[in-house]
């Protein structure tokens, strides 16, 4: 029968490690390890210790030869694991990330990514987060083309910066085909641990326009509620903000280039009432329009979540947000500057071009 090396204790070894075997602040495997060395100090062998503990012979005998070869300070420390730890490239996985695509998908997740590099789904999050990279999310954009893009921006920031004096400054839209929208059951209301329900399906009951006028000094909102926006649609609502507006003072309306905003009978109303100053956006910039951010709220706040059996009742409940709206309305602030969007937009067409001569 093999015999186990014996193990001789010194009184301070002794103490520390009847200290680590009683001790309820250490690790469990802190005191397996002590009452290991304890045992075989009182010359016990292998099997008999790894009975009485409930282990394996052969961990006894390694943190008995570690204790032999090192002293306490041997079984304080975990052993070294067999073979080479592999050596994660966070450089690699970026690059892979974000220059390569996976061959049965167009983004990656992260246990496809986990598999393709040879690490833990756990190792790819933590890298993603470490960069800010996020594959399943996708942002949409666009670039204007426009060749005057520089001067309309201006002419607008301006407008929203340092807006005239004796004037009155309206950025105008439509916001078209909202649908008067009614759910086939009856959604399910907040509760704790269950955000509220909704069906997926629902009955469509007509649409309208929301023409909507904000004053951006103020942030007050003229509106109307047509079916159509077509030129007299859009003539219309003109002829609402100059009889809801002091004839003394001059407009300013910031709109998009939507046809009807051009028609020839537009134009023509436009020379007889002079007061009126149209200053359109640059083509697909309709972000620079700043009752955009109003129709956000709106119809995240009112529109999105409604139900609606009628366009009347719709319309009904879109003039009484814009009602209420206009109780306290707070103007949405301008801080961007020319020359950064400019700055950016060209940065933008650069970067597109480099894609496009690939």
């Amino acid at each position: 029968m093999r015999v186990a090396p014996q193990v001789a204790l010194s009184d301070e070894q002794e103490a520390k490690l009847r200290l680590y075997a009683r001790s309820r602040s250490v690790s469990k495997r802190m005191v397996e390890r002590a009452n290991i060395v304890l045992q075989a100090a009182e010359g016990k062998q292998d099997l008999e210790i790894a009975a009485a503990l409930g282990m394996g012979r052969h961990t006894v005998a390694r943190w008995r030869a570690r204790f032999l070869k090192l002293g306490i300070e041997g079984i304080e420390k975990d052993a070294p694991r067999a073979g080479r730890r592999r050596r994660i490239d966070a450089e690699e996985i970026v690059h892979k990330t974000t220059q390569e695509k996976p061959a049965n998908a167009t983004h990656w997740s992260t246990r496809t990514m986990a598999r393709a590099a040879g690490i833990s789904e756990a190792s790819v999050r933590r890298i993603w987060h470490a960069h800010g990279l996020k594959p399943h999310r996708l942002d949409t954009f666009k670039i204007s083309r426009d060749p005057q893009f520089a001067e309309k921006l201006d002419d607008i920031v301006g407008l929203y910066l340092n807006p005239p004096q004796q004037a009155i400054v309206f950025s105008v839209d439509e916001k078209s085909q909202i649908q008067a929208l009614d759910r086939t059951q009856p959604g399910l209301p907040m509760k704790k641990g269950r955000a509220g329900t909704m069906t997926h399906d629902y009955k469509r009951y007509g649409t309208t326009t929301l023409f909507a006028a904000l004053n951006t000094l103020t942030g007050e909102v003229l509106s109307q509620c047509r079916p159509r926006h077509t030129h007299q649609d859009w003539l219309a609502f003109l002829r609402l903000i100059d009889g809801n507006t002091p004839q003394d003072k001059q407009i300013h309306v910031i709109a998009d280039n939507y046809s009807p905003h051009k028609h020839p009978k537009v134009k023509t109303w436009l020379k007889r009432h002079k007061r009126f100053h149209m200053h359109f956006t640059p083509t697909s910039a309709s972000w620079l329009n700043m009752v955009e951010r109003f129709f956000r709220d709106i119809t995240q706040q009112r529109i999105r979540r409604g139900v609606f059996r009628s366009v009347p009742e719709l319309v009904a409940a879109i003039e009484e947000y814009i009602g209420n709206h206009n109780q306290a309305p707070k103007p949405f602030i301008w801080t961007a500057k020319a020359s950064d969007i400019l700055e950016k937009v060209t940065r933008g067409r650069r970067t597109l071009d480099k894609v496009a001569s690939r």
